[in-house]
């Protein structure tokens, strides 16, 4: 988006933000309303990290941090079972199952991993950041398009490190895509086609309702683990995974993989500096209230921008897949297999895998005399999105992935959604945060909070 945007964009939010009074209370921690500074560590010194979210992924993150030689001092889960292997393998952090208690118990924290469910990530991201904790958050960065406006403005209020976790987007292979579109490879990019094999969780036709009560685990802390979704009783199909397929707390395939997939489109095709694009529903099959379809097609469409032609880019999820390139034979393999990319172009095709990685001209021919353009965007040393967002947080550049990027791109993620919820071509001013040809489904851009856990997210529409 141009910078002419955001300006707006962060007029709007701190408006938002400054209404919230002199001290906000974010559940039972204290959020000062006054900028808490971060504290300043040198290249030499060692951070102190706390995670949010420490089983599954989240083992993975703090793990990683624990690798790179920092101090961990605090590991939080709401199911101490779940993180029984990270307690474990760093026996002297402190432990904790609410993340407010843990920041306000511990202000020596400077910096935070969350690794929670899609729907409590921008509760405990702002959180973290208001208090002056670097953050980095997993993909998707945020459950709704306001909330990943709320976190860009707070990012920006609070100076703090960021990064989201979309690790290709450290690796060299998109980088190099990047540098091969740019350079002409295929001419102007028409279309872009993306997929991937998720759902690989329960949604769709079988799971339409609620499901009944059961037992909640001893060990499992279910208030907190619904942090600001709506209430509803326990059962095991939502945790650890399921959850990605259910409306009240993920965002399904789209959310879960797009973030990954859609990386190389959002960059090379310069999405991010669109004010206006549309998309709409092309296909799906079992969406319902409850949970995402068993499958869908949404098609978003670009205007010109940058030097670039107007670009559609078809998303493909739940085993549907995009047409075989023409004039590719079809023994020729596009992507990654169930997971993957391809460009179309006005001098051909150009394929990647699933992170941007093994970018390729097609047919398979046209690489045996093709000289890769020089290198123009800096690499990440080791591709490692861990170190990238550590030497940030000590004062190094800000890391690849860091909100400026990766709040307008998990906007556009998970925008996309919308065409599930509101049939038709929404038309979307993305300057104001607004659907300009279906004002009901603005109510879509953001959520109801439960009692305790609000958020002072924008309100959609208002700067229309």
């Amino acid at each position: 988006m141009s910078d002419k945007g955001f300006t707006r964009r962060s007029f709007l939010a701190a408006t938002t933000l400054s209404a919230a009074a002199a001290a906000t209370f974010t559940g039972k921690t204290r959020v000062n309303a006054a900028r808490v500074v971060p504290r300043r560590v040198s290249p030499n010194e060692k951070l102190n990290i706390a995670a949010i979210g420490s089983g599954g992924m989240g083992a993975g993150d703090i793990m990683s941090c624990h690798r790179e030689g920092e101090n961990i001092v605090a590991l939080c889960d709401v199911d101490w079972e779940r993180a029984a292997g990270t307690f474990e393998n760093i026996p002297n952090a402190r432990r904790f199952k609410d993340y407010r208690e843990m920041l306000e118990e511990m202000p020596e924290i400077d910096a935070v991993t969350v690794s929670t469910p899609d729907h409590a990530h921008a509760h405990a991201a702002y959180t973290a950041m208001k208090l002056g904790k670097h953050v980095y958050v997993q993909k998707p960065m945020t459950y709704t398009v306001a909330e990943a406006r709320l976190l860009l403005e707070t990012a920006r209020e609070t100076g703090v490190a960021t990064q989201m976790g979309n690790q290709g987007h450290c690796q060299d292979g998109v980088r190099e895509l990047c540098e091969m579109l740019w350079s002409g490879a295929i001419g102007q990019v028409r279309e872009a086609h993306v997929w991937t094999n998720r759902p690989v969780w329960p949604q769709g036709h079988e799971y339409t309702e609620m499901m009944p009560e059961e037992d909640i685990p001893e060990t499992l802390d279910w208030d907190l683990w619904l942090n600001s979704a709506p209430e509803r009783p326990f059962n095991a199909i939502y945790v650890p995974f399921g959850w990605r397929g259910w409306w009240d707390f993920g965002t399904g395939a789209l959310g879960d993989m797009a973030c990954h997939i859609m990386d190389p489109a959002f960059w090379s095709l310069r999405l991010m500096d669109v004010e206006e694009y549309t998309v709409e529903l092309v296909e799906e099959n079992g969406n319902n209230s409850q949970t995402f379809p068993d499958s869908s097609i949404v098609k978003y469409s670009f205007p010109a921008r940058g030097g670039m032609d107007p670009v559609d880019v078809y998303w493909y999820d739940g085993g549907l897949m995009p047409p075989h390139p023409e004039g590719v034979p079809e023994d020729q393999r596009i992507g990654q297999g169930n997971n993957g990319s391809y460009f179309v172009g006005e001098d051909g095709h150009l394929t990647a895998g699933e992170y941007g990685g093994q970018a390729r001209l097609l047919p398979d021919e046209r690489m045996e005399d093709y000289e890769r353009p020089p290198q123009i965007i800096p690499r990440i040393p080791d591709e490692s999105p861990y170190r990238n967002w550590i030497q940030a947080c000590k004062g190094g550049v800000p890391a690849a992935s860091n909100f400026e990027y990766s709040c307008p791109f998990t906007e556009m993620v998970v925008f996309g959604n919308l065409a599930l919820r509101a049939p038709g071509k929404l038309e979307y001013n993305a300057k104001d945060m607004h659907i300009k040809n279906m004002p009901e489904a603005n109510q879509y851009l953001t959520k109801e909070y439960r009692s305790g856990w609000e958020l002072p997210v924008p309100t959609p529409g208002a700067g229309a």
